[in-house]
C-alpha cells in the first residue's frame, strides 16, 4: 500500500508597518508590485533591510517553492538541492545542501537576497553570509497547521507583496481547516509512524518537531511517536517499534528508494513485525510535499487523510482476546 499502499514571530519592523509603507520607494529591480526598501523583523531578532529582489536564492526547498508561488520565481537564481518543486525549481543551478552550506558558493551567485529557515547551516556559513553584506532572512517554520500560512506571510513581506502573502495564506489556512477531519471524528484512527530512511546512513523515527506529527492527527491517524516520547526524532528501535505497533508506515518517496522499497523498508528494526509491515501498509510521498509544510499542504493533508481512509486498523490484542 505504497501510495501505492505499495523563533520569534516573523514582523514587518516599523519601517515596514503600514503607516510608513506610504513613504517607501518602489526601486527599477521590484517586480510584479514589488514595494522595496522593506525592513523586517526575522527568527532571530535581527532587523534586516531588502533593497533589491533581482537574485534571491532560498536555501531551503519549501521556501523557494513559496517564492514561485508568490510569483517571483524569475528572480531566483539558485536553490539548494531539497527544492524539488516547482520543476523550474529543480531546474536552477543549486547552492548544495541547506544544512551543509558553504558562503563562497553562495557568493559566486551574487545573490541580493538570502531566505532561509532555522534548518539552513551550519551558523559559521551564514555568519560569513552576513559579513559579505548580504541580507539574510531566517524565516519561521512551525510544524503545526498554521505553520505554512505564516512562512508565505513571512516570504511575502521580506519580498515586499505583503498583501499577496496574506491573502495566499489565508486561503491555504481556509484549506488545511478544510481538510482536516472534525475533531468529533468517530471513524477508525490508523496508528502512524513516520520515518526517515536515507540508506543505512540515517534510519528514524520522525516525532514532534517534524511537519508528519501535526498531518498524522489532522488527517484522522494516531502519531505513535507521542506515546514513544519523541521530540524531534529517535533510532528505530525494534523493541520500541513493535510495543508501538503502528497499522501504517509513512516515509518520504526518496527514503523509500533509498532502501530498495517497501521490502527492504520492512527489514529494518521490527518493521516487517508490526502490523503495518505485516500488511505491507506504506505510504510514500514526494519529500518536499510532506516534510515541507509550504503552499501544497492543504494537499498533502487531504490526500493522507484519504489514505489512510483505506487502511486496516489492527484489531487490539485485549479485544481478540475477549472476543
Amino acid at each position: 500500500m505504497v501510495r501505492a499502499l505499495l523563533g520569534a514571530a516573523f514582523v514587518l519592523a516599523l519601517s515596514g508597518c503600514a503607516e510608513s509603507s506610504s513613504a517607501s520607494i518602489e526601486t527599477p529591480e521590484s517586480t510584479d508590485g514589488a514595494t522595496l526598501p522593506v525592513t523586517v523583523v526575522d527568527e532571530t531578532g535581527a532587523e534586516i533591510t531588502i533593497e533589491s529582489i533581482e537574485r534571491i536564492i532560498p536555501l531551503d526547498g519549501d521556501v523557494a517553492e513559496v517564492v514561485f508561488a508568490l510569483g517571483l520565481g524569475d528572480n531566483v537564481v539558485a536553490t539548494d538541492l531539497s527544492a524539488t518543486y516547482p520543476p523550474e525549481a529543480d531546474a536552477l543551478p543549486e547552492i548544495g545542501y541547506q544544512r551543509a552550506l558553504s558562503a563562497e558558493t553562495v557568493a559566486s551567485f551574487a545573490p541580493t537576497l538570502l531566505l532561509a529557515t532555522d534548518i539552513a547551516g551550519p551558523p559559521e556559513a551564514l555568519d560569513d553570509m552576513r559579513r559579505l553584506g548580504y541580507p539574510l532572512v531566517i524565516l519561521p517554520n512551525e510544524a503545526t497547521p498554521t505553520g505554512a500560512g505564516l512562512k508565505i506571510r513571512a516570504v511575502a513581506a521580506a519580498l515586499g507583496i505583503p498583501q499577496r502573502g496574506e491573502e495566499m495564506a489565508d486561503a491555504l489556512d481556509a484549506a488545511i481547516a478544510e481538510a482536516s477531519v472534525p475533531p468529533d471524528y468517530d471513524g477508525d484512527r490508523p496508528r502512524v509512524v513516520a520515518l526517515y530512511v536515507r540508506g543505512t546512513v540515517a534510519q528514524l523515527v520522525l516525532g514532534e518537531s517534524a511537519n508528519t506529527r501535526w498531518l498524522i492527527n489532522a488527517a484522522g491517524g494516531v502519531d505513535v511517536s507521542e506515546e514513544m516520547g519523541i521530540d524531534s526524532s529517535a533510532p528505530i528501535s525494534a523493541e520500541a517499534i513493535l510495543v508501538a505497533a503502528p497499522d501504517v508506515l509513512l516515509v518520504p518517496e526518496a527514503g523509500l528508494e533509498s532502501v530498495g522499497g517497501v521490502d527492504g523498508l520492512l527489514e529494518i528494526g521490527g518493521l516487517g513485525q508490526t502490523p503495518a509491515g505485516l500488511n505491507r501498509q506504506v505510504l510514500a510521498y514526494d519529500d518536499q510535499l510532506l516534510l515541507g509544510n509550504g503552499p501544497r499542504t492543504a494537499e498533502m493533508l487531504a490526500q493522507l487523510r484519504d489514505d489512510l481512509r483505506t487502511v486496516i486498523v489492527a484489531v487490539p490484542t485485549d479485544l481478540k482476546e475477549d472476543s
